[in-house]
């Protein structure tokens, strides 16, 4: 097989957006959140959206999980039309096609780490013995199987989120999507935090959008789109999506420049 033929099979888009807008009216004011939006994610990627307070990123995060209908525009996820679908549908699209990694956790305190992360196949009448071996699998993908009796309480913040990115696995989603998912966490942790989903996008092949307002945080992945007033203003191609933003980027030998790639819109 051809390797431009092979490079286009891999770069299979999951998420297509296309002229996505979003307005809301406040008293006689119209206000934009997403204003034009166009872009897409790929099978196997690790995205971040990234923009300051107000920018439109937390709103298109809701868009993108059909947690809110856009004013006009496409959203194609897994080759379905979420703007498309009635509500009843969207819970039944997102219960079958997407996981989610909190800012809080959102652990339930009197249930056990194992139990949390097979709360959601719970939901789906899995049987008993099934959400056991599928949530030790995803606990032992976040490395914390000795942890798998203790309780939200008798755990460290950055325990507690890995045991929510284990419960965003438990179901195999075709997509993960996380809001400011180190928003609680020191900086170290907040590394390790980030490290363990890159691990996860290359282990599992799995498709991770990220929404942050942290540049080094958005540096650990595979691309990134800036939003600012509701618009891409930018996407990066980052070819060492290391956190590398924090030491001030990693030279390409040539110029002395980055080697990402920027393209803005």
């Amino acid at each position: 097989m051809p390797e431009e033929q092979a490079k286009e099979i891999k770069k299979k888009p999951v998420i297509k957006v296309r002229k996505l807008h979003k307005f809301y009216k406040l008293g006689d004011e119209i206000v934009k959140a997403l204003n034009g939006v166009d872009f897409d994610i790929y099978k196997g990627e690790f995205c971040a959206i990234v923009g300051s307070s107000g920018s439109g990123k937390s709103t298109l995060l809701n868009m993108l999980a059909g947690l809110e209908g856009p004013t006009k525009g496409e959203i194609v996820i897994a080759g379905e039309h979420i703007e498309k679908k009635s509500e009843n549908q969207l819970v039944k699209f997102r219960r079958e096609h997407v996981g989610f990694i909190f800012q809080s956790y959102n652990l339930l305190p009197s249930h056990n780490a194992l139990d949390n992360i097979a709360m959601p196949l719970n939901f789906q009448g899995v049987a008993p013995a099934v959400r056991k071996k599928k949530a030790l699998q995803a606990i032992k993908l976040v490395g914390l199987e000795k942890y798998s009796k203790h309780r939200p309480n008798q755990m460290s913040g950055g325990q507690q989120q890995r045991i929510g990115i284990a419960r965003a696995l438990v179901l195999q989603p075709e997509i993960i999507f996380a809001d400011e998912p180190t928003g609680n966490l020191d900086s170290r942790t907040s590394r390790e935090i980030m490290e363990l989903m890159q691990k996860v996008v290359r282990k599992k092949n799995q498709t991770l959008v990220m929404v942050t307002h942290d540049n080094y945080l958005a540096g650990f992945a595979d691309r990134i789109i800036h939003i600012k007033d509701g618009k891409v203003i930018q996407i990066e191609e980052n070819h060492n999506p290391n956190g590398i933003f924090a030491d001030g980027g990693q030279s390409d030998g040539v110029t002395g420049g980055y080697t990402n790639e920027v393209h803005k819109l």
